[in-house]
């Protein structure tokens, strides 16, 4: 897979792709068949017609510290980054009614097979934090349209050193203290974007606006003691941080800097411990002026 930012949205550019580690990719376009409707031929249907085309996926990637940046700039818009050397700090920040279009190809070369995917735009992001496992997000995309080629048309994709984060460089924090008997986490962030469903003679979209972003996941804790109840029930917000930090001094922290929770159901359903799980929402903080902030800290000097 190789991925490169358009300074027009559908336009593939000519240079500048970079070869992405990926797990696995539903992205692709479809165009469904309208049955015939007419009557008065016999009971054998006439043949059918074709259908507007429908572009878009997911793709399920390791976060680690460079290559996610990409989907981070996908998610936000482009970073404020701070340093002269490395480490260089990136922050995206949540709020901009401007995304980057992305072009994606995806190649199978013993077919040979290569499908570019332009005007790709981020609709989701979502990842979970838990004690062990694989560490993956799932990028949600809507692309305008595919071209599909017997050759490459990335050129040679730049590589990255990929430096991977795991479940066990991951912490949480609550109002800048750890936050204990946390079993796992999920985090969602949706720009809920709005296709432009224009007629065109090539069946494709226009566009894909963002509309009214929304960060919302779920904390699964031990029942240790009622602050979190406590804060539910006062219908306050805190600040949480969900952060990875790799030894060689990487580091990824996702603050949501107003986070509302809802009153749980607290279950006791046999002998062993009991558990609640709060479905959070996020909401823009009046103070900060926005609602999440993430800061990805690596050797990349510029996305």
């Amino acid at each position: 897979m190789a991925l490169a930012f358009e300074t027009t949205y559908g336009t593939p550019p000519l240079s500048g792709f970079t070869r992405m580690p990926f797990a696995s990719t539903s992205l692709g376009a479809e165009q469904p068949l309208l049955n015939s409707e007419l009557l008065g031929y016999g009971r054998d249907p006439l043949a059918p017609i074709k259908d507007a085309v429908t572009a878009d996926g997911d793709v399920v990637v390791p976060l680690d510290a460079e290559a996610f940046g990409f989907w981070l700039k996908a998610a936000f818009g482009a970073p404020t980054t701070t340093g002269v050397e490395a480490p260089y700090s990136h922050e995206f920040q949540s709020g901009s009614w401007t995304l980057p279009s992305m072009s994606i190809e995806t190649g199978m070369p013993e077919v040979p097979r290569y499908a570019m995917y332009s005007g790709c735009v981020l609709d989701q992001i979502t990842w979970q934090m838990q004690r062990s496992g694989l560490l993956t997000a799932t990028a949600r995309l809507v692309a305008q349209g595919e071209t599909v080629g017997t050759t490459t048309s990335a050129g040679t994709p730049a590589a990255l050193e990929l430096k991977r984060f795991g479940h066990f460089n991951g912490a949480i924090m609550r109002n800048g203290t750890a936050l204990g008997n946390v079993v796992s986490a999920d985090i969602t962030y949706a720009n809920n974007l709005d296709r432009i469903e224009t007629i065109r003679n090539d069946g494709r979209i226009d566009g894909a606006d963002p509309s009214i972003a929304a960060l919302t996941g779920s904390i699964e804790v031990r029942f240790a003691d009622s602050t979190l109840v406590t804060q539910a029930i006062n219908g306050e917000a805190c600040e949480m941080e969900f952060a990875y930090v790799l030894p060689s001094g990487e580091s990824f922290t996702f603050t949501v800097h107003a986070v509302y929770l809802p009153r749980p159901r607290i279950e006791i359903s046999g002998p062993q411990g009991v558990q609640a799980t709060f479905y959070w929402q996020a909401a823009r903080d009046s103070v900060v002026g926005r609602m999440c902030t993430a800061t990805l800290v690596n050797d990349a000097e510029t996305y």
